[in-house]
């Protein structure tokens, strides 16, 4: 058992919360009324995670994407007036992380999907913050086959563009909406870039810089590193831990 305030000073330490210029904040944006015992994780705070969460009796919800982002109306109207409600109702806090959370060595959304992939050599590029990763597969393969992997792993078709590549050996990524990063993986000289998702612009970019992209959604390659947060606290503070998945194509 731990109160709220307990378990985000211990976050915000151990993420470095504070070297993240963020678009949302991070650490407790709702606190519960109680101690936290259960501790549900998800990837998304919304209304389908919170009944999911109190009906299994969470006293608090760890996210990645939560509440507050700055190009959003603060005002608890609508859509986020209904989230907030269903939470205060449950009595249960919630914390989010974001940036800290893709970016961290340990438990980071980063390094958890490399190890979910079974990639190599995983490390961050120095001039990113810790959002553009760099590393090797354990044997090389084709850029079809290396989709295939993904798509397999992650439960979920990825969108492939080979630009002209017979074969995969070095590669980078960054989860979730990191395709904005391809020039600056293309010239670290790696063989492939996969991150979560795909803009127009980058099918071209691929090509011209001829390096393979992998889209493998925003969701599936950011489920990693709050399940593997939630585990480390769940241990670290004797808490009940159960990661709950919400399905989502993006």
């Amino acid at each position: 058992m731990v109160d709220p305030l307990s378990l985000v000073a211990y976050c915000d330490s151990f993420l470095a919360s504070g070297d993240f210029d963020d678009f949302a904040p991070n650490g407790l944006q709702l606190e519960g009324e109680r101690p936290i015992t259960r501790l549900a994780s998800g990837v998304t705070a919304c209304a389908a995670l919170i009944e999911a969460a109190s009906a299994w009796g969470a006293d608090a919800i760890l996210v990645h994407h939560g509440w507050f982002w700055k190009s959003e109306a603060p005002c608890l109207v609508g859509i986020k007036g209904r989230r907030a409600r269903r939470l205060f109702k449950a009595g249960a806090s919630l914390i989010a992380y974001h940036l800290p959370l893709d970016a961290h060595p340990q438990v980071g959304n980063n390094v958890a999907l490399a190890s979910h992939l079974g990639w190599v050599d995983a490390k961050p590029v120095a001039d990113r913050r810790g959002l553009l990763w760099s590393g090797r597969l354990r044997l090389g393969c084709s850029p079809e086959a290396l989709a295939a992997h993904v798509s397999e792993r992650l439960g979920r078709p990825a969108t492939l563009i080979a630009a002209g590549r017979e074969r995969i050996e070095r590669i980078a990524w960054c989860t979730g909406g990191g395709q904005g990063y391809i020039e600056q993986a293309a010239a670290l000289g790696v063989d492939a870039y996969v991150s979560g998702e795909i803009s127009e612009q980058t099918t071209h970019a691929a090509r011209e810089l001829g390096i393979a992209f992998v889209a493998a959604g925003h969701h599936a390659t950011e489920r990693y590193g709050v399940q593997a947060l939630g585990v480390h606290l769940a241990e670290r503070f004797g808490l009940e831990h159960r990661f709950i998945e919400i399905d989502n194509p993006a």
